[in-house]
């Protein structure tokens, strides 16, 4: 039974924190950064993810999923990974698990690919993705607000995307990974979400945050690009 619990999670830090793709720190992580008078552009966005149709197994977000616009190698993938001061996670189906995300990027074009997050209730764990598929100008040095994203696990209908992985097969049943798909919305919430990000890091009380609202959950594209990958 061990060594069940044990390889899936071992897989999925495999996957996420190695070759496949950078591991990088969200700006701010150390709680003293100064917003950097340079040409890389910070990215604010709030995410909650929760899970209505296995309400026993809230994820808990690992990584925002970031590729550049052309695609070359692991350099070009770029893993945000989750600090203390980016999580406020209760694990209530309600409410779900939010999380203040702060993305520093080289000038280029970008595109956000999505949120990976995983769920543990001992002897199951399982590995969720919510597609994004939002494209990032980084060009222009600024702060710039980007939204907030809703991503909720319902049970899946027919063809939709999944929610996560099939394998491991029980693991990710059982979770409502396999058997779900995600619902997205994306919206302005900044009236709420900027005392919250100021409060958490100060030092965006010293600089003019800018809107740059991401575009509607675009659902065929998710479907047709979860069909090819």
């Amino acid at each position: 039974m061990l060594s069940r619990i044990l390889i899936p999670v071992s897989m999925v830090l495999t996957l996420l924190l190695s070759g496949c793709a950078t591991p990088t720190k969200m700006a701010f992580a150390d709680g003293t950064d100064a917003v950097a008078k340079t040409n890389k552009p910070v990215f604010l966005l709030t995410a909650t993810i929760k899970n209505t149709y296995k309400q026993k197994f809230q994820p808990k977000l690992l990584v925002v999923n970031v590729e550049r616009a052309e695609v070359k190698g692991s350099a070009d993938r770029i893993n945000f990974t989750m600090d203390d001061k980016a999580k406020h996670e209760t694990g209530s189906p309600i409410s779900g698990n939010d999380y203040f995300l702060r993305l520093e990027l080289e000038p280029g074009e970008y595109v956000i690919r999505g949120l990976t997050s995983m769920s543990q209730s001992f002897p199951i764990t399982a590995l969720f993705f919510a597609p994004l598929h939002v494209k990032v100008d980084s060009t222009k040095p600024g702060v710039y607000y980007l939204g907030h994203v809703e991503a909720t696990v319902r049970e899946r209908q027919e063809k939709e995307f999944k929610a996560g992985p099939s394998i491991p097969l029980i693991d990710q049943a059982v979770a409502g990974a396999s058997g779900g798909t995600f619902d997205i919305a994306i919206s302005d919430q900044w009236e709420k979400d900027g005392p919250k990000f100021l409060s958490r890091f100060p030092v965006l009380n010293s600089v003019a945050v800018e809107k740059a609202i991401m575009p509607p959950f675009d659902r065929e594209k998710a479907q047709q690009w979860w069909e090819v990958n």
